[in-house]
């Protein structure tokens, strides 16, 4: 017997062509299942790709990878990022200030994480492009505080923040603002962001001049482990270091173990499937047992029943297999839309930055994640084959079950 006869009888056996129709049922069951479980883990692994996508792009984007807190000497810090930026794969040294205080508008008032900066690091988001932060005589707003204000650009706040010490000869610090921009990053720093300019937080925090320390960047975020002993050996006295992983590393590590439990899940749905196609090629070759022992009795060897069964069991899985990718790609590049809608439908934010870290739903289709879904669907169908196969190829020609009778 022939590939093409081979292929021939399998096609028969699993699409709508000719006679047959319990086989044409069950393979189609089969396949159900199989297109149903690839779709759904396509989708699923592409969202949770988004979010660690967004959390390497976008979040890693603004926050230092490595922050060095110094004695608020300004001088001192100087000298300090001079000797970080001969240390390898530091890309970026800026120093910074940082305060907690809060914004008043009216009735309004909300906690503020005060930020100031010389100047945004490359690749920042497009989203908080602020022109000449260092000549910034106002505030940048995240998008949630703006809203809690009910505040928007060009108008004014007042920002209040404690002293620093419990020093009587301390005052709070009060000044009013212009907001100068409301930005939305899209992720969870819109819910207490105040960007202001290096010298304006400096005088608001008390420091005259001083600053919180120093920001570093790294060609490689996810190395800063490594590297931090090194980092750690040139700092002064009254310094220390903290990473991002210290910071947002429980939100990275998150993603990643849900990442694997939902492709461990979804995985075994797809074995459920591989598994049905077991029963069901059971039940075909029970269906045919009359045209397998003809097919013995024309000349067909044990080898080509199996063959045939092999090729089916190939053939589900291939075809289920990229119908279920098809359809998980459609719905991956309509599913960030049909959230779009249904949000402005009912009204209701499904992602809120006060819960997760981003306000949208993200989604990364990767090509490799569907070539590798596809290979891992149609193994697991070639394999739950075998077993049908075995039982066909032990099936006799007509001539001995007549003899039997």
């Amino acid at each position: 017997m022939t590939f093409w006869e081979t292929l021939r009888i399998a096609l028969r056996y699993t699409l709508a062509f000719g006679r047959g129709h319990l086989s044409v049922f069950m393979a189609g069951v089969s396949m159900t299942g199989l297109v149903l479980g690839t779709a759904l883990l396509l989708t699923v692994l592409s969202v949770m790709n988004g979010f660690e996508r967004e959390m390497r792009e976008r979040i890693l984007a603004l926050v230092p990878h490595v922050t060095v807190h110094t004695p608020p000497d300004g001088e001192a810090g100087s000298e300090l990022a001079k000797r970080f930026e001969t240390l390898p794969s530091v890309q970026t040294v800026s120093p910074f200030v940082s305060f907690d205080g809060m914004a008043i508008r009216g009735r309004d008032v909300t906690a503020i994480s005060g930020l100031g900066l010389e100047s945004l690091p490359a690749g920042t988001p497009g989203v908080l492009a602020v022109e000449g932060l260092q000549d910034l005589s106002g505030v940048v707003l995240g998008d949630s505080v703006a809203k809690r204000l009910a505040v928007e650009a060009g108008e004014s706040i007042t920002i209040i923040v404690p002293p620093r010490s419990r020093d009587r000869r301390n005052v709070i610090a009060t000044k009013r603002l212009a907001v100068a921009a409301v930005v939305d990053t899209g992720t969870e720093l819109d819910e207490t962001l105040a960007l202001m300019s290096l010298t304006q937080a400096s005088t608001l925090a008390g420091l005259d001049g001083g600053i919180s320390g120093l920001q570093l960047r790294y060609t490689d975020p996810f190395a800063v482990d490594l590297l931090l002993p090194q980092l750690r050996r040139e700092l002064s006295p009254g310094s220390y270091a903290t990473t991002w992983r210290m910071t947002h590393g429980n939100l990275y590590a998150a993603i990643q173990l849900s990442r694997d439990l939902v492709v461990l899940l979804l995985t075994s749905i797809i074995g459920v499937a591989a598994f049905n196609v077991v029963s069901a090629l059971v039940l075909i070759v029970i269906d045919q047992r009359g045209a397998i022992a003809i097919m013995r009795t024309l000349g067909a060897t044990p080898a080509n029943m199996a063959a045939i069964f092999i090729t089916q069991g190939l053939l589900i899985g291939f075809i289920g297999s990229s119908l279920g990718c098809a359809l998980g790609m459609a719905i991956c590049v309509a599913l960030p839309t049909i959230v779009a809608v249904l949000e402005q439908g009912l009204q209701f934010q499904f992602l809120s930055t006060d819960v997760y870290p981003v306000s949208f739903i993200p989604v990364d289709l990767r090509g490799s994640d569907v070539l590798l879904i596809a290979a891992v669907a149609v193994v697991m169908c070639v394999l739950a084959a075998l077993y049908p196969a075995l039982r066909a190829a032990r099936l006799q020609p007509a001539r001995v079950l007549h003899q039997d009778l």
